[in-house]
């Protein structure tokens, strides 16, 4: 089990990132919101999961070890996969993803796309006593310098929003609709628009 890679940030695409750790590059699969937070040439620290297929062996990286943590539970969920639980994590923050499933919240679990009702109630009844503490809040990814973006937001949200499956038409009239909150000359919390972004496609599939 690789719990977690510190180095430096080789290079960053739409669907993850390579961490350069002891002069090997690691390829380490990151939802948008994780890729928004790294900056190529910069020191990273992520938490990871390694997820063994008969044909695969795939890296997932995250903000923090509760991320990841909870990343693992909810692949313990009948017909939630990694990528999936990736996405649910795009869609929405740990303490939001926990309250929702406590709560039995299912308009907010049904945001994340790919899961619909029978599929929110299942995740519910099957995670809703092994969720845990749902007070707290989350934590930043832990880098050696400040935290920038890799590229102008829009750009960000774009290729994030097409590494999720989105068409460059459906991303653009996401990312319109989010922009209106964002003060020109000012640098958004793009994981935070990336959110909106999602749901907001998500509503209209």
């Amino acid at each position: 089990m690789i719990a977690s890679v510190r180095g430096t940030v080789a290079a960053v695409a739409p669907d993850g990132a390579v961490v350069e750790v002891g002069g090997i590059g690691l390829a380490v699969s990151c939802s948008p919101g994780t890729l928004a937070r790294l900056r190529v040439g910069e020191p990273a620290r992520l938490a990871t999961s390694l997820v063994v297929r008969e044909d695969s062996l795939t890296l997932y990286g995250f903000a923090d070890d509760d991320e990841r943590a909870l990343f693992e539970l909810l692949q313990t969920a009948n017909g939630v996969g990694p990528k999936l639980a990736q996405t649910m994590l795009a869609v929405h923050p740990p303490r939001e993803l926990r309250r929702a499933i406590a709560t039995s919240d299912f308009p907010t679990l049904t945001q994340v796309p790919g899961i619909g009702r029978k599929g929110a109630e299942r995740i519910v009844i099957e995670l809703r006593d092994r969720i845990g503490s749902i007070d707290g809040s989350d934590t930043a990814v832990v880098t050696g310098g400040p935290v920038t973006a890799v590229a102008p937001w829009r750009d960000q949200l774009t290729h994030a929003l097409a590494g999720l499956g989105f068409s460059g038409k459906e991303a653009g009239d996401a990312i319109e609709v989010v922009a209106v909150d964002v003060e020109p000359g000012t640098s958004p919390d793009v994981p935070a628009l990336l959110r909106r972004s999602i749901q907001l496609l998500g509503r209209t599939r």
